[in-house]
């Protein structure tokens, strides 16, 4: 399959490669050409822009920052939708706001592109083993078309609903990540003021109703003190600002999501905004 691929950050270089060793033909976009240097010697090629790039595609995925981001590169003045032909699918793995993959999709659909907003979940270290899930919003047959390529990036790939549906997921994914997050971290409190070893808590509770990859993964990070990050803090807390302005949309009150937002805004506030959000265990152990 013809793929394009703009966003060759922490999580789509790992998923450029995935494709590649699944043997897509995989053309790439980035702002830099030197960001895009070792997956040319992997065999992807280049483009000079995201529309010259989605004039080569049969599947044009994107994974970049916010929806500004999107926007641009699929629908600005060098956008792909000026070089797209008959049939293109654009696929959008970036976490952007509900009403943002509406408006682009309506956009796209009037230059006869499908789109398809396709949020993932399994950071980083989901990209590199092409085990992420990935939530879908859009048309079924666009899935359909595009789903040969997403194969070689995820291992659960689940149709939500109509446009933004995808969206919508992974919000409530980000509330679970985060609330569960906040929950392990007060396990640690709770143990470590007991003066016991929170380490063999957290076996005990894995083995039991407990059990979570948010307490397996995140509570050995508070073990080890170790935040480096695989979801950067920063990019949590502009996923909380979609979780809650989709609730204030909605005329709905998120209390626990509110206080994960606010702790992660804190950690980002003092600096930290590079460090993986479970580093919000600090915030937490520091309060009384």
């Amino acid at each position: 399959m013809k793929v394009a691929y703009i966003g060759l950050g922490i999580m789509g270089r790992p998923c450029v490669l995935n494709l590649l060793k699944a043997g897509h033909q995989v053309a790439v976009w980035a702002r830099s050409r030197e960001r895009a240097e070792s997956l040319l010697q992997a065999g992807a090629s280049w483009a000079d822009s995201p529309a010259a790039l989605a004039g080569q595609a049969e599947l044009l995925i994107t994974n970049v920052s916010d929806t500004a981001d999107v926007e641009q590169v699929l629908l600005g003045e060098q956008g792909a939708v000026h070089g797209a032909g008959a049939g293109l699918v654009c696929a959008d793995m970036s976490t952007i706001a509900p009403n943002g993959a509406r408006r682009i999709a309506a956009r796209l659909a009037e230059a006869g592109i499908d789109f398809l907003d396709c949020p993932v979940s399994g950071g980083e270290v989901g990209a590199v083993n092409g085990t992420l899930t990935i939530m879908v919003g859009g048309k079924a047959e666009a899935l359909e078309r595009a789903r040969p390529a997403l194969q070689a990036m995820g291992q659960t790939i689940t149709h939500i609903g109509a446009s933004g549906a995808g969206q919508v997921a992974k919000a409530c994914n980000q509330i679970a990540v985060g609330v569960g997050v906040a929950a392990v971290a007060e396990i640690m409190k709770l143990a470590q003021a007991c003066n016991v070893d929170p380490a063999p808590v957290r076996a005990a509770l894995l083995g039991g109703f407990a059990q979570s990859k948010v307490l397996d993964i995140h509570g050995q990070r508070m073990i080890d003190d170790n935040y480096a990050p695989g979801f950067k803090a920063k990019l949590h807390a502009k996923d909380m600002h979609i979780v809650l302005e989709t609730a204030r949309e909605q005329g709905i009150k998120l209390p626990e999501a509110e206080r994960v937002s606010a702790l992660i805004d804190q950690l980002v506030a003092e600096g930290e905004g590079e460090l993986d959000s479970s580093a919000i265990a600090r915030l937490i152990w520091r309060q009384n």
